[in-house]
């Protein structure tokens, strides 16, 4: 279970790296608060090509990933200064990877706003604490804990393979394909007006992923990839 829960993290942080992109095309972020979280999220952003400015007020760890991130320093955030003299107010990107200490979380998010950082992300360790991020004005707030959480429960109580879920209702799903959609060409079958879902790839045994298409039949066993709102996704895969 330790392992499983690991790669969930690992592939989170994938999934937030790709969110990070700036439109900008500044390929520069500090993370601040090196962390399981922001670690794991800093050597992501790495191996992206991004330049990383690696932060955190423990020297034990910041030497420890000194040889992995462009650039790490150990400094305490929370005083406004010490970012001006780290440059963090010439970066448009930033993360506050710090969630145990919500008041250092709060502190140095609003330094970020303050110094018009203009892509600020933090991770909140509860709701509530997430929503004084965004009153702040912090521009996107992630609850990892709750949303790794939130995922295993879909995992565990249902056939789901994979559960993506979004901020606006919407969620991406991995499942073994229920009998309902099988045996017929997708645009015969009625999923997308019946049960309010998309299937937008699909996988045979022994055979990569493919792009699903009106003509597709699927087939018992197949492994497909279904989109919509969350409680239409959830219905949809316990059909039988």
């Amino acid at each position: 279970m330790a392992n499983y829960l690991h790669n969930l993290r690992r592939r989170r942080a994938k999934q937030l790296a790709t969110q990070y992109a700036n439109p900008h095309g500044d390929q520069r972020v500090a993370v601040i608060g090196l962390g399981r979280f922001g670690s794991s999220l800093a050597n992501e952003l790495m191996r992206r090509g991004w330049d990383v400015l690696g932060v955190d007020s423990d020297p034990q760890i910041v030497q420890r990933l000194s040889d992995d991130l462009t650039h790490t320093a150990a400094a305490d955030c929370t005083d406004p200064e010490v970012l001006r003299q780290l440059g963090v107010h010439e970066f448009t990107s930033a993360v506050v990877g710090i969630g145990t200490d919500i008041e250092a979380s709060i502190l140095i998010s609003t330094n970020l706003l303050e110094a018009e950082v203009p892509n600020i992300w933090a991770k909140a360790i509860s709701r509530q604490h997430g929503q004084i991020l965004e009153r702040l004005g912090v521009h996107h707030v992630v609850l990892p804990e709750h949303e790794m959480g939130e995922r295993v429960a879909h995992l565990v109580t249902g056939r789901m393979l994979d559960f993506i879920e979004f901020d606006d209702d919407y969620a991406l799903v991995k499942t073994v394909a229920p009998e309902v959609a099988t045996g017929v060409a997708l645009g015969e079958s009625g999923v997308r007006s019946k049960y309010g879902v998309t299937v937008v790839g699909i996988k045979r045994p022994g055979e990569g992923f493919t792009y699903a298409t009106a003509e597709t039949v699927i087939a018992k066993g197949d492994v497909i990839i279904v989109t919509g709102k969350t409680q239409a996704v959830e219905s949809f895969t316990e059909r039988d």
